[in-house]
């Protein structure tokens, strides 16, 4: 089944040891409109849901080298409040109420239906984006709508594939600041991308000659960033 509805391109991490059930997931997903990244064990989950660059993660209770409640804690002791979906066979209301406790977003029971997780993760989805349904990104005379993948410069509006959108609102976030390389490629093609420097390069010359963007820097060797072309108001 795939959800018709879902808008924004969410990208995901999945924590899950069953590698039958990863595949599984991450075609369901995929198919879906979903980015993913999966691990296979706690330790590898944790130090990649660290790096931020997730919107949801999905995780599994029961994982080798550090199992789920640890994961999730440890988490959110750092201060990280990306939503999570805890996935488990432990059923209990004990155990779903020590799941939430520990900062789960969301509790789904194994075995599940494909359709009540896609409608779970699109309830976290409109959750964290609910500001994006409100208000766009606004940068000197850029307009920018990520949920239409739109951008408006002096009254015309240039239509993005989703690649450049997923890049430029990276860039929009970070406005005046240099985004690494790396960041760009783990954030719009993944961890575990085989996407190359080379590649983030084309998608910057797609967007400097689709939006006309003379302010869209690059730092050698370093990364890109949007520099302000105005001095916000005092």
């Amino acid at each position: 089944m795939v959800l018709k509805d879902v808008v924004v391109v969410m990208k995901l991490l999945l924590v899950e040891d069953e590698s039958k059930l990863v595949d599984a997931l991450s075609h369901i997903l995929k198919k879906n409109g979903f980015v993913i990244d999966a691990a296979l064990d706690g330790q590898t989950g944790f130090e990649m849901a660290c790096t931020g660059i997730y919107d949801i993660i999905i995780l599994d209770r029961m994982l080798p080298q550090k199992d789920g409640l640890a994961v999730l804690r440890e988490f959110r002791n750092q201060g990280h409040d990306t939503p999570i979906l805890f996935l488990t066979a432990k059923s209990t209301p004990e155990d779903r109420a020590e799941g939430l406790n520990a900062g789960a977003d969301d509790y789904l029971i194994k075995p599940f239906f494909s359709v009540e997780l896609l409608a779970r993760l699109q309830a976290l989805a409109r959750r964290k984006n609910k500001d994006l349904t409100e208000n766009v990104l606004v940068a000197d005379d850029l307009v920018f709508n990520p949920l239409r993948a739109q951008v408006t410069k002096n009254s015309k509006v240039i239509q993005l594939t989703l690649k450049e959108s997923q890049l430029f609102e990276l860039l929009m976030r970070n406005y005046g600041l240099v985004v690494t390389k790396e960041r760009i490629i783990q954030k719009v093609w993944g961890f575990n991308s085989e996407a190359e420097f080379t590649t983030v390069n084309l998608y910057i010359h797609y967007l400097r000659k689709k939006l006309k963007l003379s302010n869209l820097k690059t730092v050698r060797g370093i990364g890109y960033y949007l520099q302000k072309i105005r001095n916000a108001p005092s």
